[in-house]
């Protein structure tokens, strides 16, 4: 009896780890291009989406953990600008200054996804779509006169959408948190600029500028899992 109940156990468990393995058994990575809209927050702007939007495009690679987990490498470039004229913010002495620079960002990050994401595995419950958080670390450089490289956190939400199999569809929203009130500053002693205007130092959550990304991407999927059981090297 002892051994007929060992050899059910080795069965369900065999059979379990075949299903983890075959949801795991499909392609590894993705490659594919973004495009989309930029916008900066900071003294010029302190509340409004998409004041002054530029255009922002980019390429971006995904390893695909498992279903749920992800990990996105990216290089984006972009436009942004500003301009105190727009702004409910009131300066010293009345005083006004713009902006307009393109940024380049080089960025990782984890995703995590709601539902199991593939267009297979129904016995998983996986679906086609998920929405998904992601969050990571980034370095952004900028042009201008004064030349702007700092660290950057993104924060953003999204939706995956495989379109057939291997063609993934995607929609991203996210803000770039950086650590340092000059990103909107694009001139060498231009007596009054938006780094600390108010002469107030910067905290992490305060006084220090933002930028927003909103894109679009196709991805195509690539390098299919080989299931352990299956390599005879």
């Amino acid at each position: 009896m002892r051994k007929e109940i060992f050899i059910l156990f080795c069965f369900i468990s065999f059979f379990f780890s075949s299903l983890i393995l075959k949801a795991q058994d499909d392609y590894k990575f993705e490659i594919g291009g973004m495009g989309g809209t930029s916008f900066y927050m900071g003294d010029a702007n302190k509340t409004k989406l998409y004041q002054d939007p530029g255009f922002s495009a980019g390429v971006v690679f995904r390893y695909n953990i498992d279903l749920r987990w992800s990990v996105k490498n990216n290089f984006v470039l972009g436009r942004v600008s500003g301009d105190t004229g727009n702004s409910e913010n009131k300066f010293p002495f009345e005083e006004q200054v713009s902006f307009n620079r393109m940024f380049y960002e080089l960025g990782s990050q984890i995703e995590f996804n709601f539902f199991n994401y593939s267009d297979k595995f129904g016995y998983l419950g996986a679906k086609r779509f998920s929405p998904y958080f992601f969050t990571g670390l980034g370095v952004t450089f900028a042009s201008g006169e004064k030349k702007f490289a700092g660290v950057n956190i993104p924060i953003g939400i999204g939706l995956k959408y495989k379109i057939r199999d291997r063609l993934n569809f995607g929609f991203e929203f996210s803000f770039r948190k950086l650590f340092s009130d000059s990103f909107d500053v694009t001139k060498q002693n231009a007596g009054f600029d938006l780094d600390s205007p108010y002469n107030i130092k910067g905290g992490f959550l305060k006084n220090n500028d933002w930028y927003s990304l909103t894109m679009v991407s196709l991805t195509w999927d690539f390098g299919a899992r080989v299931c352990p059981c299956l390599n005879l090297d």
